[in-house]
């Protein structure tokens, strides 16, 4: 890494820090430098390799397992307390880079579920509609977290009218046994209204792969007024929705009869 940088580098570095959500700006590491964020727990820190390649690093493992997409890995030596590292070509990349690892921080693996205890540790759940109340907290929750997962984008038609879209689960609320199901960013899909309606009545289902399934049960008529008679994918799978998916496949769908 540069032993030093620029003040007109280090400007542009915290632009795209505190632009992306980390408004806490903590002392530096040698080239890095090193941020935090009042609404997530991840730290970040920045760099610049020369004058068109970025590095970000970053203190949460899970994070960085979401980041493939973004530039290449780097390895050591990284700041202390960072655990992997991402090089991106380019200011606009690495505004990319920054603001999904912001959103991934703020949903997973239970970052969720720690907002949902803490705003609903004193209501109390004696009555039905006070039991109402705290579902209700849950549920706003869960579709926040799903807005940030799914950057504000239907996972399968692409859709950014986030007034629009639905926060889906994938095995039913009813059916989770624990709170951490149920808050759990991959329980959920956000789909476009008419998708989310299908989807909870078990007319369509997703594969491992991301494929969606429409079920035998609705007609073909039915899915040219759906939408559902093209191919259909759903986008960015990982390993922590497929028990999800199986389970809505065997016990959601509707098979054919």
């Amino acid at each position: 890494m540069t032993p030093a940088m620029s003040p007109a580098t280090a400007t542009r570095l915290e632009k795209v820090a505190v632009d992306n959500g980390f408004d806490r700006e903590l002392p530096r590491d040698g080239s890095w430098l090193s941020f935090a964020s009042t609404q997530a727990a991840l730290r970040l820190w920045l760099t610049a390799a020369d004058d068109l390649v970025y590095v970000a690093a970053l203190s949460q493992p899970h994070v960085a397992a979401g980041l493939e997409e973004f530039g290449d890995p780097i390895g050591p030596p990284l700041p202390d307390g960072a655990v992997a590292g991402r090089a991106v070509a380019g200011i606009p990349d690495l505004h990319r880079l920054v603001r999904r690892a912001f959103q991934l921080s703020r949903t997973l693996p239970d970052a969720l579920l720690r907002r949902f205890e803490r705003q609903t540790a004193t209501l109390p759940r004696t009555t039905e509609a006070e039991r109402l109340v705290v579902q209700r907290v849950g549920q706003d929750l869960f579709r926040e977290g799903l807005i940030d997962y799914w950057e504000g984008r239907c996972a399968i038609t692409g859709l950014a009218v986030v007034e629009l879209l639905r926060a889906s689960h994938i095995k039913p609320w009813s059916e989770c046994v624990r709170d951490a199901e149920r808050l759990d960013v991959f329980n959920g899909l956000l789909l476009a209204p008419t998708l989310d309606a299908v989807f909870d009545r078990g007319f369509m289902t997703v594969a491992a792969d991301g494929e969606v399934i429409v079920s035998n049960r609705l007609s073909e008529a039915g899915r040219r007024v759906l939408g559902l008679d093209v191919p259909l994918r759903v986008r960015a799978l990982v390993t922590g929705h497929q028990d999800y998916l199986r389970f809505h496949r065997e016990w959601v769908f509707k098979q054919a009869t």
